[in-house]
C-alpha cells in the first residue's frame, strides 16, 4: 500500500502532522500501537489535568468557609476521581479517531518499524507483519518515563507517571523523586487528596528550570500545604519491605531514611528510539535523540522526526508545531523555523506556573543589561476577590531597546495568561507598548501591564 506520507506515532505531534498533511492534499496514514492521541491524551497532559481539577475542587470545598459558604465535611472518592480522569482521556482519544476519519487518514494499528527510507513494517497485536510504502515518513515516537538504577520501577510500589494516574487506592504516604512539571503536579494532587507527600529534588531548588523567584514561591506554597520539600538531595536506593518502601536519601546534612507507601519516580523522560529500525536504515542519533534540521529532516532522504524523539522541549505544543512545520516543508511551502526560545512552559499544580523566554539569570548570563518588573497578586483586586493572592507576574526587558526577554508567572490561572507574553515576544513588543495596552479591570491579566510598568518605575498599584 502506497502513501504520500506515513506518520509513525499518533501523539500531539503525529496526529497534528497527519491532519495538516491531509489538508495539504497528501494521501496519509498514521501508525499507532496503542490508543490514538499518544501519551499526552491518554497518559499525560489531559488525564493529569482532570486529576488536578478534582484536587482543586476538593481544596475549594475544604476552604469553603473562606468564601462564606458552609459545607458539611467533604470526602474524596479516590476511585471516582481516577475513573473521571480515564473517561476524560478516553473521550479525547475518541475525538482524535473522529478527526482521522474526517480528514480521510488511514489508521494502521500496530508497532511501526522503519525498514527503508520508503517503507514501514507494522506488526499488529497478533504478530502479523505488513509493509506499507510512502514517499515520506515522519517518526513521532514520543517518550517514556526515565528509569534510574537507584529507582528500578516495579509498577506497584515504585512507579512512574502512568501508574500514578491509576493507583487502586489512595496511599497514606508518597515519596516523589523529581520536582519538574510531572513531579510537582503529582505532589500537589496527592497531598490535596490526603496523602502525606515528600518531594525530593537533586537541584538546589524545585522546578529548577524556572526563574529563581518562581521556584522560591512554589516551595513556600508547597510547604504551606504540608508537603515536605527536600532540595539538594538524591535518592541512592529504595528497599521494599512488605507494604512499605524505605528510601535512602543523601542530603546536605547527611544520609536520611524515609518510609513511604509509594515511591514515584518523576526524573524526566527518555525517547522511544529503540527497535524502530533507525540503525538498520542509518538514521543518525545523538544523546538519545534523532538528529534533524530546522524542517525536521534526518540525514536519510524522505525520513523526518518530530516531538520528544528530537532535541528541544518535550512538550505537546512543541511536537504539534514541529509536525506542522515538517509537513508544510514536505508539501513545498517555506515555513518559518520554530523559535525554541519562545516556547511557553506550564505546570498545573496550585499555584500554577507559566513561563517563556529568558529567566533573569539567563538574561544576565547572555550579556543583556536588563530591567525587571514584578507585580504580586496580593495587590490585585481580582486575585483578592477570587481568594488567590499567592504569586506574581515577573517580566524581564532589555534595558537598551525595551525588548521583552522573558515572562514568568506563578499564581491562579496563569497558564491561561502566558499566551499574551508569547504573542508579545513574537511581535517584538516593547515594555512601553505593553504599559500603554489597556488591560481590563478587574482581571488577573492586569498584573502583566502592572509588571511592565514596574520595570519602568510607572507602576500604579504598588
Amino acid at each position: 500500500m502506497k502513501y504520500d506520507l506515513i506518520v509513525v506515532g499518533s501523539g500531539p505531534g503525529g496526529y497534528v502532522a497527519a491532519i495538516r498533511a491531509s489538508q495539504l492534499g497528501l494521501k496519509t496514514a498514521i501508525v499507532e500501537k496503542e490508543s490514538l492521541g499518544g501519551i499526552c491524551l491518554n497518559w499525560g497532559c489531559i488525564p493529569t489535568k482532570a486529576l488536578l481539577k478534582s484536587a482543586q475542587v476538593f481544596n475549594y470545598l475544604k476552604h469553603a468557609d473562606d468564601f462564606g459558604i458552609k459545607v458539611s465535611k467533604s470526602t474524596a472518592d479516590f476511585k471516582a476521581v481516577v475513573k473521571r480522569s480515564r473517561e476524560v482521556a478516553n473521550g479525547m482519544s475518541g475525538g482524535v479517531e473522529f478527526l482521522m476519519k474526517k480528514n480521510k487518514i488511514d489508521v494502521i494499528k500496530g508497532f511501526g518499524k522503519l525498514i527503508s527510507n520508503k517503507e514501514v513494517e507494522v506488526t499488529d497485536d497478533k504478530s502479523k507483519k505488513q509493509i506499507y510504502q510512502a514517499s515520506h515518513i515522519i517518526l513521532a515516537l514520543g517518550a517514556r518515563s526515565r528509569v534510574l538504577d537507584s529507582l528500578p520501577q516495579d509498577g506497584k510500589q515504585i512507579i512512574g507517571y502512568r501508574e500514578a494516574m491509576t493507583l487502586p487506592s489512595l496511599p497514606k504516604s508518597m515519596l516523589v523523586v523529581g520536582s519538574g512539571a510531572i513531579g510537582s503536579e503529582f505532589a500537589y494532587f496527592y497531598q490535596s487528596m490526603g496523602t502525606q507527600v515528600t518531594l525530593v529534588e537533586y537541584q538546589p531548588s524545585i522546578v529548577p528550570v524556572e526563574d529563581a523567584d518562581v521556584s522560591k514561591q512554589l516551595e513556600r506554597s508547597f510547604k504551606k500545604m504540608g508537603i515536605k520539600v527536600m532540595t539538594s538531595s538524591s535518592v541512592t536506593g529504595v528497599e521494599v519491605k512488605g507494604k512499605k518502601c524505605i528510601s535512602t536519601i543523601n542530603t546536605k546534612s547527611g544520609e536520611e531514611k524515609i518510609e513511604a507507601d509509594i515511591v514515584l519516580s518523576a526524573v524526566g523522560v527518555v525517547s522511544n528510539i529503540e527497535g524502530v529500525g533507525l540503525e538498520d536504515v542509518g538514521v543518525v542519533t545523538d544523546k538519545g535523540k534523532i538528529v534533524v534540521d530546522k524542517h525536521y529532516k534526518t540525514n536519510i532522504p524522505g525520513v523526518y522526526a518530530i516531538g520528544d524523539c528530537v532535541a528541544g522541549q518535550a512538550l505537546a505544543h512543541v511536537a504539534s508545531a514541529e509536525g506542522i512545520i515538517c509537513v508544510e516543508s514536505i508539501a513545498g511551502h517555506q515555513p518559518e523555523a520554530l523559535d525554541y526560545n519562545n516556547i511557553p512552559g506550564c505546570t498545573y499544580c496550585s499555584p500554577e506556573i507559566a513561563s517563556v523566554g529568558y529567566t533573569e539569570k539567563a538574561a544576565k548570563e547572555a550579556g543583556y543589561e536588563i530591567k525587571v518588573g514584578k507585580f504580586p497578586f496580593s495587590a490585585s483586586g481580582k486575585a483578592s476577590a477570587a481568594g488567590h493572592k499567592e504569586g506574581f507576574v515577573k517580566l524581564i526587558f532589555d534595558a537598551k531597546y525595551g525588548e521583552l526577554l522573558g515572562g514568568h508567572m506563578i499564581g491562579y490561572n496563569v497558564t491561561e495568561m502566558i499566551a499574551e507574553i508569547v504573542v508579545a515576544r513574537k511581535l517584538e513588543t516593547t515594555g512601553h507598548e505593553m504599559i500603554k495596552a489597556v488591560h481590563p479591570h478587574p482581571t488577573m491579566s492586569e498584573a502583566v501591564m502592572e509588571a511592565a510598568a514596574a520595570a519602568y518605575d510607572e507602576v500604579i498599584h504598588l
